[in-house]
């Protein structure tokens, strides 16, 4: 319904002319995008940020000819590394109030090789799309 009413309203349509002024396109775009999604992980819940922003950014990124799938996988990656990310990374108080013996401090810096690790991936994600859409062309 959100989308509905955003594309009604004419602010999905709006984004989109904001991004085209930018003049971003292509992996820049998408890395801007991410970032987008970065700074809202570390303060919102993902599916707040799903049902908000997504329908926003989904024709923009139609726009500039990235498959969806690929894009819906690379939100995934960076609204799992926004959870794990100070300042407020949720994941990690999840985790304070299930060990409250070991300090947030001890917690961030455990996580430090994992973001280091989800980096990564999500890198050679947006680098090489086709790893992300390969098994879906194995199937059927």
């Amino acid at each position: 319904m959100l989308s509905k009413l955003l594309t009604l309203s004419g602010l999905a349509a709006g984004v989109l002319g904001l991004v085209q002024s930018t003049g971003l396109e292509g992996t820049m775009l998408i890395l801007a995008i991410m970032l987008v999604f970065l700074v809202l992980g570390c303060v919102m819940d993902s599916m707040a940020i799903i049902l908000i922003f997504v329908p926003l950014f989904a024709p923009i990124v139609v726009a500039q000819g990235f498959a969806l799938i690929w894009f819906g996988i690379i939100f995934i990656v960076v609204t799992e590394i926004a959870l794990i990310t100070p300042s407020v990374g949720m994941n990690v108080f999840v985790l304070k109030v299930v060990l409250p013996e070991v300090p947030v401090v001890r917690i961030f810096k455990g996580l430090v090789p994992f973001i280091a690790a989800d980096v990564l991936r999500l890198a050679a994600l947006i680098a090489f799309p086709a790893i992300t859409l390969w098994l879906g062309s194995t199937i059927g």
